[in-house]
């Protein structure tokens, strides 16, 4: 079979791994010339390496950032092309030796959430294997002689949901805000995108969302399966309904059940006790209804590397790094999970976004804000948005490095103050991704 690999990093790797066999004929397609590829393999390098694709049997959409309509408009001839493409995800769930797969989305919380799934089963037992896009590509993953009673945890953002064939037994949708809206045509297909991980299900399916969120309730409909929801209402708000799980004053129930208080989540925000609450709702009867082991974990979990991670504390002065924060509101719920004074530093690759939330929530905390240190490409539109609000308590940190920025950010503070680094935007214009601002968030904070 000719098979054509769209792209070349860590899916793509994993999909030619997988796909390498004498019985095949592998091109590797990348608009990168200077790929790297495996010795001895056909390339098709350059801006034409989406041209001609009906030649192959199969077309593998290895890199999910290539969006399919990418791949009809380099072949115009054959309307058709489509019907040829697959994905690294679509094949796992089609040959998973297990059935026993939770596949998690959303806009924000999907790696927290996915990991505290993954935390409660293994603290009840259960073999476990995390990833999709967190960690291991989901290829990579049949590597790990998964077993039939085995339970597979996937994080799938709209970028590997938009084509999906197939739809894991139980599919959560958590909260949903306009994002991506540089690669979608519009809001309306970044939803559609995210109901395909709900639209290949059946009614012995289960389909989990967050019902305070009318685009989370969207995706969900997409699913004939029976519906659980979770919900955490406003602080003072009782919840909507006390079924599924959700928080009533500051304890975390399942139903009737009093699970956990606030007090025993080690996890900052409440944006955290919306994942907490997914994850209870995913895993309540598959981990016996056991409040104990509940407490145990969500105790024990401190969250994800660049998810709120408290990097030092410095003369009195604690350093977050939230450079996962790539939406304008990451940085409101981080804004709203660290008290007391603090210096912001926000900005970056502008996808014009909206603004108004984030900067009515300046706005809201500028009692508390010694300074919001505005960085990168979005910095003079923030800085506009602000100045349109009054709010003046602002500086624009223009041709500066990472060391540069954290020195500005700690001239500004005093004892007992914060500096959260919670960009609010995408990093592509001053890093190589989040990973990489992060490290380097931490690099600078500990060369203090």
């Amino acid at each position: 079979m000719k098979i054509a690999i769209l792209g070349y990093a860590s899916q793509s790797k994993a999909a030619y791994e997988y796909w390498n066999k004498p019985e095949h004929q592998i091109t590797i397609c990348d608009i990168n010339e200077s790929i790297e590829a495996p010795e001895g393999v056909t390339t098709k390098l350059g801006n034409d390496y989406l041209a001609d694709l009906d030649a192959y049997d199969l077309i593998v959409r290895g890199a999910p950032s290539i969006h399919p309509r990418d791949i009809t408009a380099a072949n115009p001839d054959h309307p058709h092309v489509l019907d040829k493409v697959t994905s690294v995800t679509n094949e796992f769930l089609q040959v998973c030796p297990t059935q026993n797969i939770i596949g998690v989305t959303g806009t924000k919380g999907k790696g927290t959430t996915s990991t505290l799934i993954t935390r409660l089963l293994e603290a009840s037992g259960k073999t476990v294997h995390l990833g999709g896009n967190i960690g291991i590509p989901p290829l990579d993953m049949l590597k790990n002689d998964i077993q039939p009673d085995d339970w597979v945890v996937l994080e799938l953002a709209n970028f590997q949901l938009i084509d999906l064939k197939l739809s894991p037994h139980t599919a959560v949708c958590l909260m949903i805000s306009p994002e991506h809206l540089d690669w979608h045509e519009d809001m309306e297909e970044y939803i559609a995108a995210k109901q395909q991980l709900f639209a290949h299900q059946t009614v012995h399916d289960l389909a989990i969302y967050n019902r305070n969120n009318a685009h989370s309730k969207e995706v969900a409909s997409a699913s004939p399966a029976p519906k659980i929801t979770y919900e955490v209402p406003g602080p003072g708000a009782e919840p909507r309904l006390t079924t599924g799980a959700y928080l009533k004053g500051e304890t975390i129930y399942v139903d009737e059940t009093a699970v956990c208080t606030t007090d025993d989540v080690s996890l900052l925000g409440r944006h955290n006790l919306e994942n907490v609450c997914a994850a209870l709702a995913t895993t309540w009867e598959l981990i016996g209804k056991d409040a104990a082991l509940v407490k145990q974990v969500i105790h024990a979990f401190k969250g994800l590397e660049h998810r709120l991670e408290l990097v030092r504390t410095i003369k009195d002065v604690k350093y977050y790094n939230d450079s996962f924060a790539s939406a304008p509101d990451a940085a409101m719920a981080a804004m709203d999970a660290i008290p007391g004074p603090k210096v912001m530093i926000s900005g970056g690759f502008d996808r014009q976004l909206e603004l108004d939330g984030l900067v009515q929530i300046f706005a809201h905390h500028q009692a508390e804000l010694r300074k919001v240190l505005l960085i990168g490409e979005s910095a003079d539109r923030l800085a506009k948005a602000l100045d349109m609000a009054s709010f003046t308590n602002y500086e624009v940190l223009k041709e500066v490095n990472m060391p540069q920025i954290v020195a500005t950010a700690q001239k500004a503070t005093k004892a007992g103050d914060s500096v959260v680094f919670s960009p609010g935007f995408a990093s592509f214009d001053m890093f190589k991704n989040f990973e990489d601002r992060g490290q380097q968030y931490q690099q600078a904070v500990k060369a203090l």
